[in-house]
């Protein structure tokens, strides 16, 4: 094997422990934070002219903070993992060997550094949220994954966190909008439950309790229509369009907890985030606006057929 050949073994290596189909939808957390703040309206305001681009510079920061913050997290989980994915998952970077778990931990401190400082560029608070996440995700990683309960919580918090990364574009919205952090607090807690049992199967209540918990989500994103300055017709098809996509793969995974139907829910349920955001942003900045945040997820999807999800 050659040294070209080594180099991009190697390089594949790092992506592969950093999930990139993973962050995209990260990315899609913060459109829908930026839309919630009231920001969203900068967007339509680009598409007519009536706007200059210097006006997003928080929220290009905001997506670099978060592809540094979920790109560490992911990061270290296979590091916090590489013993066990030695036996269970030998084909992941570190077991295999194409990265060192010396190297992927300077990986994942790098990039936590990177979203911490990013997101610091914006504001105190931005700052604040980001350090919050990475103290969750180093949480979830080394111990809470391993705990039934605490384990999808602290997964769920890591993610509406990351939405109120994005809100935090306007600073004082933040205490105005927490309660969107529940949407994907729920919603992740219904796929970090069910991806319990993707090496060796589940249980069929526990992807009854994640079927629930999604049909909260559901009711949730439309029941937001109550708020005067949320649109619930805007948000009605991506909704639909986020049922037709994850409600088939979870009843299946709870009807038959199979590994391989826990895998499908999963990952459909991971790239379907960006669906997700979509919903609740379309409904905050209009149906364009849905659309925009819409498009990640076929180069989310792309990605994933070359990095694993999972």
């Amino acid at each position: 094997m050659n040294v070209a050949s080594l180099n991009f073994q190697s390089w594949r290596g790092y992506l592969e422990l950093m999930r990139p189909a993973n962050i995209v939808t990260a990315w899609a957390d913060i459109l829908l934070g930026f839309a919630a703040s009231g920001s969203g309206i900068i967007f339509v305001q680009l598409i007519n002219g009536e706007s200059n681009f210097p006006v997003l510079i928080p929220l290009a920061w905001l997506l670099l903070a978060t592809t540094g913050l979920y790109g560490g997290g992911i990061v270290f989980n296979d590091v916090f993992d590489a013993d066990l994915d030695a036996k269970e998952r030998p084909n992941r970077a570190i077991p295999s060997g194409r990265v060192s778990r010396q190297n992927a931990t300077l990986l994942g401190s790098t990039l936590f550094a990177i979203g911490i400082i990013a997101a610091f560029q914006v504001s105190w608070l931005s700052a604040a949220i980001a350090i919050f996440i990475t103290l969750s995700s180093l949480l979830y990683d080394s111990l809470a994954k391993h705990h039934p309960f605490f384990g999808p919580l602290n997964m769920g918090l890591c993610r509406g966190s990351n939405l109120l990364l994005g809100v935090s574009a306007v600073p004082a919205i933040v205490w105005e909008r927490w309660y969107l952090a529940l949407i994907p607090i729920l919603y992740i807690a219904a796929i970090t439950a069910i991806s319990q049992g993707e090496v060796h199967g589940g249980k069929k209540i526990t992807g009854v309790l994640a079927l629930l918990l999604i049909a909260i989500v559901l009711m949730a994103v439309l029941a937001l229509g109550l708020l005067e300055e949320y649109t619930a017709i805007a948000a009605l098809p991506f909704a639909i369009l986020l049922a037709i996509r994850v409600l088939p793969k979870f009843v299946k995974a709870a009807r038959e907890p199979i590994a391989e139907n826990i895998r499908n829910a999963v990952r459909i349920g991971v790239l379907s985030l960006i669906v997700l955001d979509a919903t609740v942003a379309s409904g905050f900045a209009g149906l364009y606006y849905g659309l925009f945040v819409l498009i990640l997820l076929p180069f989310s999807m792309k990605l994933a057929q070359l990095f694993a999800v999972t």
